[in-house]
């Protein structure tokens, strides 16, 4: 499955096309997105070894970068890219809110994929969710306006926080922490990174299926947007690639600042969209629609990014 992993995904983004548009009441299967990505974390926490982390927290130029170029460069390309529908309210608010928030969740398994720094970007999930909590009424503020930050609720991103990053990393420690004493927990372990690959598939499969369908039926509004999505990917590639040149950081490392530059927070502020007023109903739709684009993106990425930055070959020494 490993070997295959790319081809599965495809498929599971294109079985969940057909399920969503075809199966009546799929749109209700949203409710299974946190469990089921709750889940991927959980194992994907696993496959990182907690005692690497003491080094990837104090690894600071790679947190650095990440926190410069998510909260000072995405912001001004951001800016740009949303100037494409500012005269759409719904839809422009919608760009904004997952276009400012870097991802904290999958970004973490897709860069693993591609050979990133797992760990680091691990130890950077809590700073880029406090830090996006803080600042995204700002950039709303300055971008939007205060009515827009007036708008949002802060307490789906508080929870999300708690079911995505907080209690699956707790329990990936608690399993790790036991698996020096209990085969039980050795056995856990061996389970859940064989479930890796079925994991991503459900969770791309999950999200497509519950949300295809809205995205469809408002498709001749919302094509307004790929075009923007598609372009923040496509942008977020060589500049993501100059920030890890200018910091100095390795291949891994580069790996993975360009996924956290490019990776957005979608599933995170969909609860955000969904608590919006009435007349800005589209915008839940927007978010979606930038997920869709996004997993499509990563697939690519998974197979593009070591391409891009591949690892730098060391010579053997003579005898």
């Amino acid at each position: 499955m490993e070997r295959h992993q790319v081809a599965l995904y495809v498929a599971a983004i294109g079985v969940g096309v057909l399920a969503g548009w075809w199966v009546p009441g799929a749109g209700s299967w949203e409710v299974a997105i946190n469990p089921v990505l709750g889940m991927l974390l959980y194992a994907t926490f696993l496959a990182v070894p907690f005692v690497s982390l003491g080094r990837a927290v104090a690894d600071t130029r790679f947190l650095v970068s990440v926190l410069v170029l998510n909260f000072l460069v995405v912001p001004v390309i951001v800016f740009g890219l949303s100037r494409v529908v500012a005269a759409d309210e719904a839809l422009v608010l919608g760009v904004l809110l997952v276009l400012l928030a870097p991802c904290v969740d999958y970004v973490i398994v897709f860069s693993g994929l591609a050979g990133g720094a797992a760990d680091r970007l691990l130890a950077a999930a809590p700073l880029l969710m406090l830090a996006q909590m803080l600042l995204l009424p700002v950039y709303l503020w300055a971008i939007a306006g205060a009515e827009a930050v007036s708008l949002v609720e802060a307490g789906p991103f508080v929870e999300a926080f708690l079911v995505l990053i907080v209690i699956p990393l707790a329990a990936a420690a608690a399993t790790q922490a036991m698996g020096r004493r209990f085969a039980a927990a050795r056995r856990a372990e061996r389970v859940m990174s064989a479930a890796m690959v079925p994991l991503m598939m459900a969770t791309l499969f999950t999200v497509i299926a519950s949300q295809v369908r809205g995205a469809g039926e408002q498709v001749g509004t919302l094509i307004a947007v790929v075009p923007v999505y598609v372009a923040f990917l496509v942008v977020m590639v060589p500049i993501g690639m100059a920030a890890a040149r200018v910091a100095g950081l390795d291949t891994r490392a580069s790996r993975a600042l360009v996924f956290s530059g490019a990776t957005r927070n979608s599933l995170v502020v969909l609860p955000l969209a969904l608590a919006l007023p009435a007349s800005l109903a589209l915008t839940p739709l927007v978010v979606v629609t930038q997920t869709l684009v996004e997993l499509v993106g990563m697939v690519v990425f998974v197979h593009l990014i070591p391409r891009l930055l591949p690892d730098i070959a060391v010579p053997a020494r003579s005898a």
